[in-house]
């Protein structure tokens, strides 16, 4: 094979890395034979479908410990060939949990195209302004009467506590209406308890919204600049909401003893977390964060399942603004997902928070259909730049072909 033949030219996807050539995880009687010919990528990519099984299970035992001393070898060069080429797969693989998975295009011929385009006319120019209309509604109806009961009630805490949960479920009803939302909610409703909180998985903020119409939570949530800063600050403060700074180290120290203050009240609204950190695309589901474990609170599992068939209700916020996000929903057929309230769960005898959150998590995982992942979401945010990234899968690439070529 020439020089040329053997360089791959980047491609504009990334490489499906959970195909690895090891052949020593396939099952005996089964090999790798030389295509005939010319050797191209594509025929890489489409060995075998063993190998996919393998390179699951490889992922699939991987520990979370090769992680932290492994992940900057793999993009460093400080270890050797085999080990940085096993780390840039696992890394590759965690990558997957926040990626979107854009719809298959299907407007494809003369006779489908024209649908499509119809589709889009509806969708922009008549279900858009409608659900805008609706929306801007609901922010007068709200604004006019959280406002006075805000503020004129102020000696009665009991009753304007009361008004401004019912008024905060209402503005979210208005956005769960806004994308023409259609929510099915499974088992009892949450209620009023004292050392109880409520732990779900997180694929984007509108899990706060969808979860917000139905019981007024006080979530636990990242703080955010603009528009949405303002709305934490203001209204969602009157609920009992508790925002922290993922770069500030004192904020968790705070957030904890607020964790455990808060959980202790009876008047206070139910305590709402996302155990995972960060958002998830809904297919997979990352690791929970012992802080909510370890309150001696009785832990109550929401799962949460979007259908994907109208949109990825995914927030990627890295590439995507929380406003730009609305828009993708409110320009949606519609907005359809699941919720089941799940039996409440309690520490176990002998049993650690870590341990203890590991088994909510396979109770949500379970009942939403997620893939279980080894990985810390927090990872998220410290992952090399895509270029890099890309160059490192491009060795793996030349790497296999010459072992391919070597057969």
């Amino acid at each position: 094979m020439s020089s040329n033949q053997g360089k791959l030219k980047p491609s504009s996807s990334e490489l499906d890395l959970d195909r690895p050539n090891i052949e020593d995880y396939l099952p005996s009687g089964v090999s790798i034979h030389e295509p005939h010919g010319e050797l191209r990528l594509s025929d890489l990519l489409d060995i075998s479908p063993i190998l996919t099984e393998a390179a699951g299970a490889i992922v699939d035992v991987i520990s979370l410990s090769l992680i932290p001393c492994n992940k900057s070898a793999c993009f460093y060069g400080k270890k050797a060939n085999s080990n940085t080429l096993m780390d840039l797969f696992i890394w590759d693989s965690f990558t997957r949990c926040f990626k979107s998975n854009p719809p298959e295009p299907w407007n494809w011929n003369v006779y489908l195209f024209p649908l499509w385009c119809f589709g889009v006319v509806v969708r922009y120019l008549i279900l858009f302004p409608a659900r805008a209309i609706v929306l801007t509604i609901g922010w007068i109806i709200f604004l006019s009467c959280f406002i006075p009961v805000h503020f004129l009630l102020k000696g009665n805490d009991a009753l304007r506590k009361k008004l401004e949960r019912v008024l905060v479920e209402l503005i979210c009803s208005f956005f769960v209406a806004s994308w023409t939302g259609v929510v099915k909610y499974h088992g009892p409703r949450p209620s009023m308890r004292p050392k109880q909180v409520f732990v779900a998985n997180h694929t984007s903020m509108i899990d706060f919204i969808i979860l917000e119409q139905m019981t007024a939570f006080a979530v636990i949530m990242q703080k955010h600049p603009g528009w949405v800063g303002l709305l934490q600050s203001t209204i969602l403060e009157s609920v009992g909401c508790i925002w922290f700074n993922r770069s500030e180290a004192k904020d968790r120290e705070i957030v904890a003893k607020k964790l455990r203050d808060h959980s202790q009240g009876a008047d206070n609204n139910p305590l709402l977390i996302f155990p995972e950190g960060t958002c998830v695309n809904n297919q997979y589901s990352v690791m929970f964060k012992k802080g909510a474990f370890e309150l001696g609170c009785t832990v109550c599992p929401i799962a949460i399942k979007y259908n994907k068939i109208f949109v990825d209700a995914f927030w990627n916020s890295r590439k995507q603004s929380f406003t730009m996000h609305l828009l993708q929903l409110m320009t949606s057929w519609a907005v359809v997902c699941d919720v089941w309230y799940l039996e409440p769960q309690n520490l176990r005898p002998g049993e650690t928070p870590i341990e203890f959150a590991e088994r909510v998590r396979d109770i949500i995982s379970v009942r939403a259909g997620l893939r279980k992942v080894p990985w810390d979401g927090y990872l998220k945010y410290s992952r090399p730049s895509p270029k890099h990234r890309e160059r490192k899968q491009q060795n793996f690439a030349e790497f296999v072909l010459r072992r391919l070529e070597e057969k």
